[in-house]
């Protein structure tokens, strides 16, 4: 089996050498969905690990309940309710970070802090695509936004059970700890009374980050739990990661020092259980460790697909965000170490040069050019290693320049980011052998 994989590989190599898509372009597979993490699912773990899960499970559906029970009291017998907010694009763009502090001072922040505080969720998140800059919530004004699709068709992976009720709340799209980062600059802007009810908004952000967190260490795309494969453990959106690095700066940062000292121990805690969950998930071949999934299934770790063009694989792009979080984790073990070593020696091996992914008359495309690169596909097979593209009808091909026009204009299916954690390596390696850890 290693041969005939080994084989098929060196074909697809000498054939992207050429400048050439592989003769055998076909489709190689359709995509599954995801499961939904159940109490049967969780009957068939062993017998000491299942109590832990059910009671997580049942804190999930408990406070889906309180959630909706909340939205309703706002509003009077037979009232209707405001319309939904209107979806825009991410909506970190309207939250920025990077201002001077005295910015965060101006009425203008504080209506951006205020608008977000009122869509936090009664779990403590909040949801995504929305303007903060906009008006505040309206009593009884849902705190997502409709459905992405509000077509119901169970055919398409990413389709609510509610469409009316859907990614409330979640840390898809740099959600929820974009939130609490924006929040901590109001606060530090206004360390007296004036800024409490935003050190409130944070400390219950802290509050559903944790309640939030698998047994294991990682964080599903929603919580409370939506199913399919928002269930999944989300390294995409570099999720994980960035609710590990709140927590952790919660755990340590003078400006969380408002945060209750048990809840600062607490985050600490969880910390450590992400990077467990996060060595643990790493994708091994061989005996080789390589890179890390977009998600992966929440009690086995195994990769699993999200939406129909999304297939279960060894992502380069969130390998890479992976890895710079490790690489700044204070005193690394040596299973980080192995991890940081594992996955930058994977990102050199399926580095493609001497290539660009560009528009063309006919869509955007893969094709030769001297000195480019170097490029990285988004998903690489789990068995094979090799490069794979999805498309809206869940096939699964193994020629980006085959899959439809609209999917290829639609998704980066070939990137540079990985070359990020590439420099911040060579700097890592270097303070990392003369006695330092952190990569910045």
């Amino acid at each position: 089996m290693k041969s005939a994989r080994m084989f098929a590989f060196c074909l697809v190599a000498a054939a992207l050498a050429d400048g050439l898509s592989p003769a055998a372009a076909k489709v190689i597979a359709i995509n599954q969905p995801a499961l939904t993490l159940t109490e049967a699912r969780i009957g068939t773990l062993p017998d000491a690990e299942q109590a832990v899960w059910l009671a997580y499970l049942l804190r999930s559906k408990a406070q889906a309940r309180v959630d909706r029970q909340s939205l309703a009291a706002e509003l009077q017998p037979g009232q209707t309710p405001p319309p939904p907010p209107q979806a825009v694009g991410p909506s970190h763009y309207n939250m920025p970070l990077d201002r001077p502090a005295a910015w965060y001072k101006s009425a203008e922040a504080r209506h951006i802090a205020d608008t977000m505080v009122s869509f936090q969720t009664p779990a403590g998140g909040w949801s995504k695509n929305q303007n903060r800059a906009g008006p505040a919530r309206l009593p009884g004004q849902r705190y997502g936004n409709d459905a992405e699709t509000m077509v119901q068709d169970p055919a398409n992976f990413d389709a609510p059970y509610d469409r009316f009720w859907t990614f409330v709340g979640t840390l898809d799209n740099d959600a929820t700890t974009t939130e609490m980062r924006f929040l901590t600059r109001m606060s530090e802007a206004m360390p007296g009374n004036e800024g409490a009810r935003y050190r409130e908004s944070i400390v219950k952000g802290v509050e559903y980050l944790l309640a939030a967190q698998y047994p294991n260490g990682g964080w599903p795309q929603i919580w409370p739990l939506e199913g399919g494969f928002h269930d999944g453990i989300t390294f995409n959106d570099n999720a994980v990661a960035k609710a590990a690095m709140l927590l952790q700066d919660v755990a340590q940062a003078p400006a969380y020092r408002f945060v209750p000292g048990s809840l600062r121990q607490r985050a600490g805690a969880a910390v450590g259980k992400a990077v467990d969950v996060i060595l643990a998930a790493q994708v091994r071949r061989d005996g080789r460790l390589l890179g890390w999934p977009q998600q992966v299934d929440p009690l086995t770790l195994e990769p699993i697909s999200a939406r129909n063009y999304e297939p279960r694989s060894v992502a380069s792009g969130e390998t890479t965000d992976v890895l710079i979080f490790l690489m700044n984790q204070p005193s690394p073990s040596p299973a980080v170490r192995a991890a940081i070593e594992g996955g930058i020696a994977w990102l050199k091996q399926v580095a493609l040069r001497d290539h660009a992914w560009e528009k063309t008359e006919d869509g955007r495309k893969l094709f030769p050019r001297a000195g480019g690169g170097p490029l990285w596909s988004r998903n690489y097979d789990v068995v094979s290693g090799l490069p794979i593209f999805g498309d809206k009808d869940r096939s699964i091909h193994d020629d980006v320049n085959e899959i439809s026009v609209g999917r290829r204009n639609g998704y980066n299916w070939w990137v540079t980011a990985p070359q990020e954690a590439l420099d911040a390596y060579a700097g890592w390696s270097r303070k990392s052998a003369s006695g330092t850890s952190r990569a910045d």
